[in-house]
């Protein structure tokens, strides 16, 4: 019986991150709202449910480009053609981009990205319904991680009860070890299953609510639509997808447009 004090802890790693699990996802199904009715997603709202608010950088950067007010060469660089931002967004920009009116793209990415601007149109979506807060996904992602490394732990504490040198022979009618060990690893699995199926819509920025939105807008309505659903990788200019995969350096020999 050298294998119980194994068992009580596969028992407790796994109560402890399937008990998470269900606290993370209950908390995250209270925060579910009907859509606002007749509500129409701007394009900026329609990033942010997306891809967060880093979608809503890249959609701005596009959207600036295709109007000429700023140039992304290849290399990665963005210069400013146009210095007046028409919206908040575009103001994020210019700000992240700086005075020098030249910058690489990942910087002004990550400064848009965390510019008031879009953390308030995050704040409103909240409100509305429509998108999950940070807590809520973050929360259920981690319990989601904790429940799985708790799947590993009691394999690993499995297999070292049942290969114990002081491991008895199984008496006739008795229970083997390895059956003890599959109740908690069942528990592990079911509970995974459920939170793919039940609780991954809320690991992502867009809620339910939030998500039906989004599917209720016409395939291939126009570019930027397709780029606030999709990510820049749905860009039709190569060169475009190229400046925005590229890691610039920032040195005078990566400006060349």
């Amino acid at each position: 019986m050298f294998w119980l004090p194994l068992l009580l802890l596969a028992w407790a790693a796994t109560g402890l991150s399937c008990g998470r699990l269900c606290l993370a996802a209950s908390r995250a199904a209270g925060q579910e709202r009907a859509a606002p009715r007749g509500h129409e997603l701007t394009l900026y709202e329609a990033a942010f449910l997306s891809g967060g608010p880093a979608r809503v950088a890249d959609v701005t950067l596009v959207a600036m480009a295709g109007a000429r007010r700023l140039l992304i060469a290849h290399t990665g660089w963005a210069t400013v053609v146009d210095p007046v931002g028409r919206d908040d967004m575009e103001r994020s920009v210019l700000g992240a981009i700086g005075p020098d009116g030249q910058s690489p793209l990942s910087p002004i990415r990550k400064g848009a990205a965390a510019a008031d601007a879009v953390r308030a149109l995050g704040e409103r979506l909240v409100a509305a319904g429509l998108a999950v807060p940070e807590s809520a996904g973050t929360g259920v992602a981690a319990a989601a991680r904790q429940v799985r490394a708790a799947t590993v732990a009691v394999l690993a504490l499995g297999a070292l009860a049942v290969c114990m040198p002081t491991q008895e022979r199984v008496a006739a009618g008795q229970v083997p070890v390895a059956i003890w060990f599959s109740l908690p690893l069942l528990l592990c699995v079911g509970c995974l299953l459920i939170a793919r199926v039940e609780v991954h819509p809320y690991t992502r920025w867009a809620s339910p609510a939030g998500q039906r939105l989004l599917g209720a807008l016409p395939a291939g309505r126009d570019e930027l639509t397709t780029v606030a659903v999709r990510g820049v990788r749905a860009l039709p200019d190569p060169c475009l997808r190229a400046a925005f995969a590229r890691r610039s350096r920032p040195d005078s020999a990566q400006r060349g447009h």
